[in-house]
């Protein structure tokens, strides 16, 4: 399909973008924890990986290369609102919409808060083992880490939002 991207062939192109599109933009969700912010920032990571194609080196997968350009564009936004406002309290919402008010979802907001509490490189590889349920080699594909480098963070980002859903009241068993 790349291959058939690189010569122009659009139909190809709508194949890839429909296989891809809804991984990427969970993962740049976890990353950012705002839906609108998340398609955004997906939409132009498939811009600038059809900008770029042809810069695509194929003894890597295509999986790899357009969740690293997802995941960078990601941490680009965060970089961008750190600097135009800087965040004062936790990204979950202060006062529930009705569909939040079940159980599951309170969970799910709770998650999403302490997830954004984490250092980036740590958030990174969680979403894509527990999020997108990437194997530890192809987290280590995306991010370019060695095996190790992923386990060890894996083992300090399981730490961390271990700590951060204690304090946002979620207790593990």
């Amino acid at each position: 399909m790349v291959t058939e991207c690189q010569q122009g062939n659009r139909q190809a192109l709508g194949t890839l973008v429909n296989e891809y599109q809804k991984p990427v933009y969970n993962a740049v969700y976890r990353m950012l924890g705002n839906a609108d912010e998340a398609a955004d920032v997906t939409q132009t990571a498939f811009l600038k990986a059809l900008e770029n194609i042809d810069r695509f080196d194929p003894k890597f997968r295509f999986f790899s290369w357009i969740y690293r350009i997802g995941l960078n564009e990601a941490i680009d936004e965060l970089k961008r609102r750190k600097r135009l406002e800087p965040m004062t309290e936790t990204p979950a919402a202060d006062t529930p919409r009705p569909q939040d008010q079940v159980a599951t979802s309170q969970a799910t907001d709770q998650v999403q808060a302490a997830l954004m509490e984490i250092k980036e490189d740590l958030r990174e590889v969680l979403v894509l083992r527990y999020f997108t349920e990437c194997s530890y080699h192809q987290i280590g594909e995306i991010l370019e880490l060695p095996d190790k480098t992923v386990k060890s963070r894996l083992f300090s980002a399981r730490q961390q939002l271990k700590t951060q859903l204690e304090h946002h009241g979620i207790h593990s068993a």
